[in-house]
């Protein structure tokens, strides 16, 4: 039988499954505004995000060494510094970096990393949603 877009080859066939099977198992980036993620968090949430409790979250020790405002600064909107490694960090505020909140994957991998410095745990929705909508409220 001659290939068809009906009928593909076998190998074209096996090519497209194994390609398909890749893409279920590999996370890919997605782009987003800060606002989507809060918006994303806020749903899982189920309730609405609390900038003042975000506030709080950020600059409280969780029973752990360190505050998410240790290497941020109290006030995100210039650049920290990793109170262990003394890595300089960037602004953490989006309207003082806008790259900060523009990746789904990424956002995912610092809350997990930093919550289990911080707390000990993973950031609830919640906890996550609080703390984006403190950082989006601080303004140039």
């Amino acid at each position: 039988m001659k290939p068809s877009p009906l009928h593909p080859s076998p190998l074209k066939a096996l090519l497209a499954a194994a390609a398909l099977a890749c893409a279920a198992i590999a996370p890919v980036a997605h782009a987003a505004t800060p606002a989507e993620q809060l918006a994303g968090y806020t749903a899982q949430a189920g309730a609405p995000a609390v900038p003042a409790r975000g506030q709080q979250f950020f600059n409280t020790r969780h029973g752990r060494e360190w505050s998410c405002a240790s290497c941020h600064g109290a006030l995100p909107t210039q650049a920290g510094k990793h109170a262990s490694t003394g890595k300089s960090i960037s602004a953490l505020a989006p309207a003082f970096n806008p790259e900060r909140f523009t990746d789904t994957a990424k956002t995912e991998k610092w809350f997990r990393r930093n919550c289990n410095d911080v707390a000990g745990r993973e950031c609830t929705a919640a906890e996550k949603a609080d703390v984006l909508s403190w950082l989006l409220a601080l303004k140039r």
